[in-house]
């Protein structure tokens, strides 16, 4: 019996990890959008897009009204947005954005995280020629016609549309993201997904024990 138990305790612990990484990254992009467009979720389009997924996700009410405080600067700590850049284990390049009010403890953990996975943590715009930063939206396929949504698109500038099980993947220069955002604001869509995302131009093979690496740890 004792064992049992401990097994489930051992399962729900990781399941409340597993939860509050979804929690932390949902509420992340809505402290990002408040910041970048205000609190109005109907002119706020990325903002729109977050509350969106903290619904899918189940995030509290509670708990998404302190980010959208946070992003609005009413929080008395003053949080900014800071790049890191470094290699981690079979040498992958990583690229990490984080949103800190306390940089000095931030950049402390970041040199621990590398070190402990076998990385190094690098100096700033070291690794920017590794990756290119693409506009990225991901749209429900259901209810449209394909056809017609890929010219709606090329007319916005989107370059690459993938179709991946349930959903369109679409690819975009950083600058055309406003274009993008407006054609499918004007077609009534709210996409899934939509931001700025570091693509690497190159790839690499890994082995098994270098993926473990990279593996959520139960």
């Amino acid at each position: 019996m004792g064992r049992k138990s401990a097994k489930i305790a051992t399962r729900k612990n990781a399941q409340d990890r597993l939860r509050s990484q979804i929690y932390a990254k949902a509420l992340f992009e809505v402290t990002r959008a408040v910041k970048q467009g205000g609190e109005d979720s109907d002119t706020n389009f990325l903002l729109r897009v977050a509350l969106n997924k903290c619904k899918k996700d189940n995030v509290p009410r509670d708990n998404i009204l302190r980010a959208i405080k946070k992003g609005l600067g009413n929080d008395r700590d003053n949080y900014q947005d800071i790049a890191y850049e470094g290699y981690g284990s079979g040498g992958i390049a990583i690229f990490v954005e984080t949103s800190t009010n306390n940089v000095a403890r931030t950049v402390a953990n970041m040199r621990f995280y590398f070190s402990r996975n076998n990385g190094q943590l690098g100096t700033s715009g070291s690794l920017q020629f590794l990756f290119d930063q693409k506009a990225i939206f991901e749209v429900l396929s259901e209810g449209i016609d394909a056809d017609e949504f890929e010219l709606e698109m090329m007319d916005a500038n989107v370059e690459d549309i993938e179709l991946e099980e349930d959903r369109f993947v679409l690819y975009a220069e950083k600058e055309d993201f406003g274009a993008v955002q407006a054609k499918l604001e004007e077609m009534g869509i709210t996409p899934e997904e939509a931001s700025l995302e570091r693509i690497p131009t190159t790839k690499k093979e890994c082995d098994e024990e270098t993926l473990d690496h990279y593996r959520p740890k139960s």
